[in-house]
């Protein structure tokens, strides 16, 4: 008996346009806020100023949110980025403070070049150290990007005694402190980031394989990709996000310090989760992650005008997340029961 091969038509370029089902949740819950938090204050939260300050804030962050969302993709973690983000940081700014600072015009370029590259390349030794560690000796990743967090933060605070290093170039303060045409360039460094690395991550085959990696790495290996060589890459682009993320935070604060954003470590993975990236792997986009970040800077300015604790700020946020996790697992539930009952034969 022959089968029937029915051919299923690849998607249209509309429908890889539409917004999926997390998108439109998270546009709902913006949507929501939006009213709610607009009827509560009003034009003290709408306007120039508060919006422009919410622009100045959210790229580091987002930043570092890139930079864990990409391992969660392959199915595993990063916890050193919040180190490695420092540690990078103080490295471009030594180089800064010692040469470039007493260097002026064409003659200042090289050592800010040098700075630059002594930041990333920090970072690259911190990926690869992470990546050999989880792909050749089979630590978890938990494990492995925990002992190295611990590992380079001590090396930040051993060789600073826990002091910071200030006084930078002129445009490095423009990058974290400037505006091009009213939008601060940090936010336009953000743009610049999250573009590529969402067409990384949908459009090229190293993008496929990560998402493949946090589906099924057994049938990753079996297909004849080497899944080690992937995974040490995935931690080196963590690794040089990371950088990116702690040279934003030196240019905005104007200083470097071991300590600096400790705090964005477990929101990174809450904006993550929040804009859809599944914790177990396999799954995620960009623009849910930065619409995520949207909506939870736009509670955090909103909590600060309302003169709300800190605290309990976040305790907005972790309301937020499960919200949404449990609407979506009930809308899941739901689907499932509609799908499965009997369809009236008349």
């Amino acid at each position: 008996m022959s089968e029937r091969v029915v051919a299923v038509p690849p998607p249209s370029a509309l429908s890889r346009l539409m917004p999926g089902a997390v998108l439109l949740r998270l546009f709902a819950l913006f949507a929501v806020l939006v009213i709610l938090l607009g009827a509560l204050l009003g034009g003290k939260l709408f306007n120039g100023a508060a919006v422009r300050s919410m622009a100045f804030q959210l790229p580091e962050l987002g930043v570092l949110a890139l930079a864990m969302m990409i391992p969660l993709l392959s199915g595993g973690l990063d916890l050193s980025i919040i180190a490695t983000a420092n540690l990078s940081a103080l490295g471009a700014a030594t180089i800064f403070t010692h040469f470039g600072v007493g260097a002026h015009g064409m003659a200042a370029i090289p050592w800010d070049v040098l700075a630059i590259l002594v930041g990333f390349a920090i970072a690259g030794v911190i990926g690869t150290l992470n990546g050999v560690v989880i792909a050749y000796l089979g630590v978890s990743p938990i494990l492995a990007t925990l002992g190295s967090m611990t590992l380079v933060k001590g090396i930040a605070i051993g060789l600073t005694h826990g002091g910071i290093i200030s006084g930078f170039p002129a445009f490095m303060v423009f990058i974290g402190n400037g505006s091009v045409f009213d939008v601060p360039v940090v936010l336009i460094v953000f743009v610049l980031i999250a573009i590529p690395v969402s067409i990384l991550l949908t459009r090229t085959p190293f993008g496929t394989i990560v998402a493949m990696l946090g589906s099924n790495e057994k049938a990753v290996r079996y297909s004849g990709i080497d899944t080690r060589r992937v995974l040490i890459k995935v931690y080196i682009l963590s690794a040089l996000l990371s950088s990116v993320a702690g040279m934003l935070m030196m240019a905005r604060f104007n200083s470097a310090n071991a300590s600096y954003g400790e705090s964005y470590l477990l929101i990174t993975i809450l904006a993550a989760v929040l804009g859809g990236v599944d914790p177990a792997g396999g799954f995620g986009r960009v623009s849910g992650l930065v619409l995520a970040l949207v909506i939870l800077q736009l509670v955090s300015t909103a909590a600060n005008l309302l003169n709300i604790s800190q605290f309990l700020g976040l305790a907005l946020w972790g309301v937020i997340l499960l919200g949404v996790a449990g609407v979506s697992r009930v809308w899941e539930t739901v689907s499932i029961l509609l799908r499965s009952a009997p369809k009236d034969s008349s």
